[in-house]
């Protein structure tokens, strides 16, 4: 690959290679060192939309046979890149058949802030789900999203694959005490089975946070009872209960709708 400096590796016994593929492996690693791997032309492109860079670019040796890797990599002219070998690289990337350029990110730290609407998220186990929620969330207009301590890992590979760039866009709280949160919020809206209020009759143009909770156990107790309004989605159809991900996107959307309207 005609590269110019661009590091080139080899070893796996390499220290940079080492490093790089723990975080690609291990959400302990990611945490501890604040940092993921974005794969692929998407993810990298949505990051350079919003205005972030990676602390480093990592290209396939053969990258350069890809006209979209190569343009995608000018996009971040003054980021460090390295080179590694085909087998290397195949290592570090998350999907079967790899794009060919990966990022290095330093997860962004954000404070608290006040939301017109915010969406809290209590032991969603599947990073599908998560990454799902959290694109439907970019796109109704979230401003932010609070994570339970038992949520999957909010910048994990198979969660940023879902979310499609919805990462960038909205501030992602991971570990946080969910009631202590709600607690702030002047309208906390959650969706159970059990309620009679519809969600297509509530008011929702204001500020307002959505509960969200596990796909098996729903919202525990604790933070059910934070809930200013318990509201269920109709479902006609012969079915008990809806994906977490669709009930989410359903729920937001419906504010869409409402804002719209007025």
């Amino acid at each position: 690959m005609a590269a110019g400096s661009n590091k080139q590796i080899r070893s796996a016994d390499n220290p940079q290679f080492k490093l790089l593929k723990k975080i690609a492996g291990a959400s302990r690693e990611r945490r501890k060192l604040g940092q993921t791997l974005l794969d692929g032309v998407h993810l990298l492109s949505a990051l350079a939309d919003s205005g972030g860079a990676p602390r480093l670019l990592v290209l396939r040796a053969d990258a350069d046979s890809a006209p979209e890797i190569m343009l995608c990599a000018t996009r971040f002219a003054d980021t460090p890149r390295i080179v590694l070998s085909a087998a290397l690289f195949d290592q570090l990337s998350p999907v079967e058949h790899p794009t060919g350029i990966l990022g290095l990110l330093d997860i962004p730290q954000v404070a608290p802030q006040a939301s017109a609407c915010s969406v809290l998220l209590e032991n969603i186990q599947d990073p599908g789900n998560l990454g799902s929620i959290l694109r439907s969330a970019a796109a109704a207009g979230v401003d932010a999203v609070y994570l339970s301590q038992g949520c999957a890992e909010a910048w994990s590979p198979k969660a940023l694959r879902a979310g499609m760039g919805a990462h960038f866009v909205l501030a992602l709280h991971e570990q946080q005490v969910l009631s202590e949160v709600a607690a702030q919020c002047v309208v906390v809206v959650a969706t159970t089975l059990s309620a009679t209020q519809l969600l297509y009759e509530t008011d929702l143009t204001g500020q307002v946070a959505f509960l969200f909770g596990n796909e098996g156990a729903g919202l525990s107790p604790d933070l059910l009872a934070r809930a200013t309004c318990q509201v269920t989605i109709p479902m006609p159809g012969k079915v008990e209960s809806l994906n977490v991900a669709a009930a989410a996107a359903i729920c937001l959307f419906e504010r869409v709708r409402q804002l719209q309207r007025d």
